[in-house]
């Protein structure tokens, strides 16, 4: 009995809850409306799909296919603030000879174009060397170039450039020109030009491969009496060239030389190696060199600095200096026939070597006005006026 009495409560206590729910019509009002909104209502954009395009408006644009030009500049921008994305395809020409630019960045009487970005895509020539320095073939002049005035407030992003005559990506050293993350092969002119370039490469340059005020990260050959990385700063690079790399502070860089140049030259040069590997080229040449490494395998100089190397390593396989410099401390230097180590030896009261050793297989160890704690090896182990703990 009390069995059913506590079921019928349960029922009527459950259905008093469902009785104080609406009864609303479950049919529904009508089709969902969209919630997203399209590409255009968040960034209208304009598409690009023929070459010989001219962009007077600021805005988007985006190619939608490969474009191919047999006369002039493929793309103009002609006004400030425009994004430029390639989509991942590639702009090419059939021009004969070379002329023209992939992307042209046209100034004005009253300057250059600014707020631009261009990332994303490939421009494509077909000019190659003869092997003797002459770059020549069909396609574009320049990948990126500039006319009237140079462009500033400029950023260049994951673009690969080939094969063109004059330039690869050269806009200007102006502040916040900046290129990264971009590949230039095979240019007959200067690879990139800007004035901050990191994460990149130029290689196979006729003339200087990658100049810029800071370049970080960045990889440069070229040919002739050019610079691979020509900088105020060089971080984390390597060169090759007639100067591997040049810059007012070197910084954990590497750089070669297969001339009269010099692997690493600048007035601050740190923790980087210079070769030279024939002629009378310098491995390190420099103002204050430290922790640094030069080799030459010809005649000239390993480590050449006007005033200071510290904690330096400079191997000579022929006549020239392992060592050369004003003050010396705690540096190794070898030559062949050469001097080891030497200090200006010749000018009176200058000419410090303290705690090195210099080695030579057929002439001086050590050469130095003043020399402290420092061993030579050699016919004549250490030629100094004073020396002080030595024997």
């Amino acid at each position: 009995m009390k069995t059913r009495i506590l079921l019928a409560l349960l029922v009527s206590s459950f259905a008093l809850r469902l009785s104080s729910f609406a009864q609303g019509t479950l049919t529904p009002p009508g089709a969902p409306a969209p919630t997203m909104k399209s590409l255009d209502q968040i960034e209208a954009r304009t598409p690009i799909s023929s070459a010989q395009f001219t962009i007077t408006q600021p805005g988007s644009y985006y190619l939608t296919t490969n474009l191919s030009t047999s006369s002039g500049d493929a793309i103009d921008i002609r006004t400030n603030g425009v994004t430029l994305d390639l989509n991942g395809f590639t702009i090419s020409s059939t021009l004969n000879p070379a002329n023209g630019c992939g992307i042209a960045l046209v100034g004005s009487i009253s300057g250059g174009v600014s707020n631009i970005t261009i990332l994303n895509g490939h421009i494509q020539g077909n000019v190659t060397p003869n092997g003797a320095g002459v770059y020549s073939g069909t396609g574009f002049g320049y990948g990126i170039g500039w006319s009237n005035f140079p462009p500033f407030r400029v950023r260049i992003s994951r673009i690969s450039v080939v094969g063109c005559q004059y330039g690869g990506i050269v806009v200007s050293s102006y502040d916040s020109v900046i290129v990264e993350s971009c590949s230039v092969t095979t240019i007959g002119g200067k690879g990139i030009v800007a004035s901050s370039v990191k994460d990149s490469e130029a290689l196979e340059c006729g003339d200087y491969a990658i100049t810029g005020v800071n370049v970080t990260n960045c990889r440069g050959t070229c040919s002739g009496n050019s610079y691979a990385i020509y900088s105020e700063t060089a971080l984390n690079c390597y060169g090759r060239g007639f100067v591997g790399v040049y810059g007012q502070a070197v910084l954990n860089c590497y750089g070669e030389t297969s001339g009269s140049g010099a692997g690493i030259t600048g007035t601050i040069i740190q923790n980087s190696v210079g070769e030279s590997f024939t002629g009378n080229g310098e491995g390190i040449s420099g103002t204050v060199a430290q922790n640094c490494y030069g080799i030459n395998y010809g005649g000239g100089y390993r480590v050449s600095t006007t005033v200071i190397a510290e904690s330096c390593c400079g191997i000579c396989n022929g006549s020239g200096y392992g060592i050369d410099t004003t003050v010396a401390h705690n540096c190794w230097g070898r030559s062949s026939s050469g001097i080891g180590v030497r200090c200006l030896a010749g000018t009176s009261g200058t000419g410090v070597a303290t705690a090195c050793y210099g080695e030579s297989a057929s002439y001086v160890g050590i050469n130095a006005y003043i020399a402290n704690g420092c061993v030579g090896v050699g016919p004549t182990p250490v030629s100094v006026s004073y020396k002080y703990n030595m024997p």
